[in-house]
């Protein structure tokens, strides 16, 4: 794929922000340790408190180091002021080949076992998704990074099977913990605003070495113990109230195709809080509408002709709704 071809060193490119992490663990509130066989495990929300500026830098790590998570506020939103500013002029490898939760991880049965998903650059390293066979790219290090969204310690056989996988041993390894329900968890949730529109854009079959750049926005969302107004919450941040633009090298039909297929809205599950729909599928994921999950705004600017195709709206009732 042309201009995905050159690859970045994105286990490489991330470990300056992992130090970041490690070094400020105490004044970002995080947690250090390790489990038995070596492997460094970063606790950003489980037993500590974590933040938003824990969950700001996780989200570049997810990212890979191709893109950049920033706060700012905004008077435009009525209740909720505060947003994260996603962008990578790198997105399809910043975005799927690392951000996107591809890589299922699971130990155990029953009550006791780990089920998860691991985003973050490992996975351009470990994960045996077809998706890199289709980006025509791996990386390769002597260490990588993982970052799973869990609300307790992974058990050691997992930490085992992510380092063989990635050709690394334990102590190379290491494990970032981002529990849904925390601030640094939210956080990370919302700045995959830009990747669900990438996501979306390779489910419709858009080439994805047409896809320049990148930028999105969504609103960070009061966290939740409950787990299902936590996950609820930070979709509908990006579904109700997210915005990207794409940069593509397309004709205008192409772009203008694009933006009309892009937004949460053009779904027919659209229309509620996630978690209500959730609860009405019998909490089956894999009834929902996977063309769902998408920004609530697009903007697809077309590098060829210099035209931008708009589509969909912010929906500040719905945010509203399931914030509160």
């Amino acid at each position: 794929m042309g201009n995905i071809s050159a690859t970045p060193a994105i286990n490489q490119l991330t470990k300056p922000l992992v130090d970041q992490l490690i070094e400020n663990a105490d004044a970002l509130r995080i947690k250090i340790e390790q489990l038995e066989n070596g492997c460094r495990v970063v606790d950003a929300g489980i037993n500590v408190a974590g933040g938003l500026e824990a969950g700001r830098i996780i989200g570049e790590i997810c990212m890979g180091g191709l893109g950049t998570v920033s706060l700012r506020a905004s008077t435009n939103f009525r209740h909720w002021s505060w947003h994260l500013d996603v962008h990578s002029s790198n997105p399809v490898i910043a975005c799927l080949a690392s951000q996107y939760a591809g890589w299922s991880l699971n130990h155990g049965e029953g009550k006791g076992a780990f089920n998860a998903l691991g985003s973050g650059p490992a996975r351009a390293m470990g994960s045996n998704e077809p998706l890199y066979d289709e980006l025509a790219y791996r990386d390769k290090a002597e260490f990588a990074t993982i970052v799973i969204e869990a609300d307790k310690y992974p058990p050691v056989e997992i930490a085992d099977k992510i380092a063989e996988r990635c050709g690394i041993s334990p102590s190379a390894l290491t494990i970032i913990l981002t529990p849904t329900s925390s601030l640094a968890g939210s956080v990370q949730v919302v700045a995959r605003v830009l990747e669900t529109s990438l996501h979306k854009a390779h489910a419709l079959h858009f080439p994805l070495d047409k896809i320049i750049d990148g930028a999105g926005s969504a609103p960070i969302c009061p966290p939740s113990k409950d787990f299902l107004k936590a996950m609820s919450r930070t979709n509908d941040a990006i579904l109700f109230a997210g915005q990207i633009q794409l940069f593509v090298e397309a004709e205008d039909d192409e772009a203008e195709q694009l933006a009309k297929q892009l937004p949460s809205s053009a779904s027919s599950d659209y229309g509620k809080p996630f978690g209500e729909i959730f609860k009405d599928v019998e909490y089956d994921f894999y009834k929902i509408d996977p063309m769902l999950f998408s920004p609530a705004r697009v903007a697809v600017s077309s590098l060829t002709t210099g035209n931008t195709f708009h589509a969909g709206a912010i929906d500040l009732d719905l945010l509203d709704k399931s914030f509160n």
